[in-house]
């Protein structure tokens, strides 16, 4: 029989710190307003968007997908495993039981919603433009073996030099590799000149689900979860915690108990650039690059994954030509641009 080793349990007391900030937080949300959580919208898929994705679409840190299937929660309510909403008063309303829209891949790939979405293809590459641009990422070898948890840290970068309506995505992530619904993602996105941390399960049935976004500043220091809620040894836990924190000033925005529908998250992504209408350089940060830091993977059985073998890549015949670039150590993910 093994026991937690100190490190995790270390990193489990500080997420259970977390967690009572999160609600700390709900409740002065509930009763007096959270001037922190943003206000922006998703921004709308305007003329630069991919072929064939019509007016009407947002653009989420997964594709393009209408408006009437993103949810946005509030301060205080949950998605429940049936995939209704309690809201912070405790009342229970019904949400789309599935997306009336087929939603498209970055590129412009119609999916239709009503099928099971297989995921990205299986390697680090990714050559399109709009989408995601460079990751690194492993996965448990196994389709039957999942992982329990992934953090990581990061800060967030200048605002670009340049405003040509693009929309940034930096994020750590979980998905089945096998059979992809969704991906469990903290991110912190741009999108309206503002960064906004929040946290996002999508897309369970084509819907999108996110945490209210949270305004964060450059330099502040980003904490990202996502943790299984079941017990060791569960391969398929059906609830899931997707935290994001703003470690420099305590603003958090989480989804709790969010459901899995069955996957078992066998893919891990360390780090991932995702960016749309980007028409020049100094469309991304100045610094040209972002690390991922302090990133750590724990097996089914909450033990900490010591040496995964990240694989990195980034995409290619990109215009413009940033010199995209992506490395990994066990504990590290670099991506440059």
């Amino acid at each position: 029989m093994s026991f937690p080793s100190g490190r995790f349990i270390q990193h489990m007391q500080s997420f259970l710190a977390l967690l009572v900030t999160i609600a700390m937080l709900s409740v002065s949300a509930a009763g007096q307003g959270n001037e922190t959580v943003s206000t922006l919208r998703l921004p709308l898929a305007g003329a630069a968007r991919a072929a064939n994705v019509p007016a009407g679409y947002v653009i989420t840190p997964f594709g393009y997908f209408h408006s009437s299937c993103v949810e946005v929660l509030k301060a205080g309510e949950h998605l429940l495993p049936d995939h209704r909403i309690q809201r912070a008063d405790g009342s229970i309303e019904a949400s789309a039981a599935t997306c009336a829209y087929s939603h498209f891949t970055p590129t412009g790939t119609p999916v239709n919603a009503t099928v099971s979405q297989k995921s990205k293809t299986n390697t680090a590459t990714s050559p399109e433009v709009n989408g995601w641009v460079e990751n690194s990422n492993v996965t448990t070898g196994s389709p039957s073996s999942s992982y329990g948890a992934l953090v990581a840290r990061w800060t967030v970068p200048p605002h670009p030099l340049a405003e040509d309506g693009q929309v940034l995505f930096f994020f750590p992530g979980l998905e089945d590799i096998n059979e992809t619904q969704s991906i469990l993602q903290p991110v912190l996105g741009l999108y309206g000149g503002q960064w906004t941390i929040a946290s996002w399960n999508c897309c369970l049935s084509g819907i999108v689900v996110s945490s209210p976004a949270v305004n964060v500043e450059p330099g502040d220091r980003i904490y990202g979860s996502m943790t299984n809620t079941c017990g060791t040894g569960t391969s398929s836990c059906a609830m899931w915690n997707v935290l994001s924190v703003d470690l420099s000033t305590g603003q958090s925005t989480a989804l709790a108990n969010t459901p899995s529908d069955g996957q078992v998250f066998n893919w891990a992504f360390g780090g991932v650039l995702e960016a749309y209408y980007v028409v020049r350089c100094d469309d991304y940060p100045p610094d040209r690059s972002i690390t991922f830091e302090d990133v750590t993977l724990f097996d089914q059985n909450l033990r900490r994954v010591h040496d995964p073998a990240w694989s990195s890549g980034a995409g290619s015949g990109i215009t413009p030509d940033c010199r995209y670039g992506a490395s990994a150590e066990p504990r590290r993910v670099n991506l440059r641009y």
